[in-house]
């Protein structure tokens, strides 16, 4: 449980407040400072005690102060910490060949940056370079990072503070299947009609598209998808036209759906994508993304170019040793046997609570969304009440969805099954103290 005394939390707000921007968000009515962490606990500058079912935004993917993690950072911290890409480094040719190998694409190239925007940056660098276009396709209710160029081809306009842009966007349905003009079809109709609805838009395209860019599970979207297959019936059409499909598998890789490594490998009858983007939990923590293409694509670009950041001796020090710990313990089916159960409780959990429309997602990638008691509608004060409650009862979760409404749960993908249940009791009791709140309100 949370304590009362915020005063330490309180100051540190006042002189964020004051020196960093007013559109950078933070979580809770009153911030707080995370200072420590171990396995899938957190703990607060006040000593309050958290189960972390959000893992900095599912970047966290093994454990906290995983002992194979930090001993590796600590001793190549002792030799160098830097030397950028001008210099070979054994532990980025290392990790690069393990990502190679595990993402499925032929004769694979890997480049490393430093964060999941900059992979897709990159991505749209050599697609359409390779193809001599800025045409785009995305998909509706998307994320794929802050930058100038990722916004650009970002679909879910609560992340989008810019109509500005590089490249020309076509937007496709695909992304949400429970909401919009296709919820009511069934799976195979939902499909034929988004496949349809992206022939429609090469029809209207103006000469050469260069990539689609997707998520298999859209994270900032709410942690929404379409249904499995879907993105190899569009892969099928766009190889016909030559386009490139792009898999940004930054929160959706590393086996954290449980069924699968990659996301995209549930639509893999089509086969591998053209080109992958990763980040966030590979790094566990640190600073680490990267982009994984076929030579003759990542090989297109003809000017010269390094990477100061990207692949330290540090981050791929770090990332090797997290990579190999995910591998060995077999987390993968840890987060495909443990999410289940966590899924099937929250699901019966949801069934008798009137502010939860959806639970959805697979693996240790959960979403839930929200909805006004009374009216049915997206509700994103039910999931500010639920966010703020869950953290009162010890646990961290996140939110998301074009509205904000809908909850996000991600936790390390080493949660054991007692956890699971405990963060399960902890988001039943929040998400009471939400409806009652929220019932108590429209009352008045």
């Amino acid at each position: 449980m949370a304590t009362a005394d915020e005063g330490t939390h309180a100051a540190l707000h006042s002189r964020h407040r004051a020196v960093l921007p007013d559109w950078l968000a933070t979580y809770y009515a009153r911030p707080i400072e995370l200072t420590h962490g171990e396995g899938r606990h957190v703990w607060d500058a006040e000593g309050n005690r958290y189960l972390d079912f959000f893992g900095g935004i599912l970047t966290t993917m093994t454990a906290h102060a995983l002992p194979e993690v930090t001993s590796a950072v600590a001793e190549q911290a002792g030799r160098i910490l830097h030397s950028s890409t001008l210099y070979l480094s054994h532990h980025a040719v290392e990790l690069a060949e393990r990502v190679a190998r595990l993402s499925g694409i032929p004769d694979a190239r890997v480049f490393f940056t430093t964060s999941g925007t900059e992979a897709n940056d990159t991505a749209l660098l050599l697609a359409t370079t390779y193809r001599r276009s800025n045409q785009i396709l995305a998909l509706r209710n998307s994320y794929h990072g802050r930058s100038f160029t990722a916004i650009g081809i970002t679909g879910n306009t609560a992340w989008s503070p810019t109509s500005l842009s590089p490249l020309q966007t076509l937007y496709v349905h695909g992304g949400v299947r429970s909401r919009g003009p296709y919820a009511a079809l069934s799976d195979a109709e939902f499909t034929a009609a988004c496949v349809a609805d992206l022939e429609d838009i090469l029809g209207q395209a103006n000469g050469t598209v260069a990539a689609m860019i997707a998520e298999p599970i859209q994270g900032v979207g709410g942690f929404t998808s379409g249904p499995d297959g879907l993105l190899a019936a569009f892969k099928r059409v766009l190889d016909r036209h030559g386009i490139l499909w792009i898999t940004d598998e930054v929160q959706t890789g590393w086996g954290r759906t449980g069924d699968h490594f990659w996301g995209w490998q549930a639509h893999a009858d089509a086969g591998p994508p053209d080109i992958l983007t990763f980040a966030k939990g590979i790094g566990n923590g640190l600073s680490m993304g990267g982009v994984v293409a076929r030579a003759e694509v990542m090989n297109c670009l003809t000017a010269n170019s390094i990477s100061t950041f990207g692949g330290s001796p540090v981050t791929a020090a770090g990332a090797l040793a997290n990579l190999t710990y995910l591998v060995d313990h077999d987390l993968q089916g840890n987060a495909r046997r443990v999410g289940g159960l966590l899924k099937a409780r929250l699901s019966a959990i949801g069934a008798a609570t009137g502010i939860v429309r959806e639970v959805r997602g697979r693996g240790l990638m959960l979403g839930v969304e929200l909805v006004d008691p009374l009216t049915g509608g997206p509700s994103a004060p039910a999931a500010g009440a639920v966010l703020e409650s869950a953290r009162e009862h010890g646990l961290l979760i996140g939110k998301g969805g074009r509205e904000g409404n809908v909850l996000r749960i991600a936790p390390p993908l080493s949660l054991t099954v007692a956890e699971a249940e405990e963060g399960a009791d902890a988001l039943e009791a929040a998400l009471k103290v939400a409806q009652s709140e929220l019932e108590g309100g429209a009352a008045q």
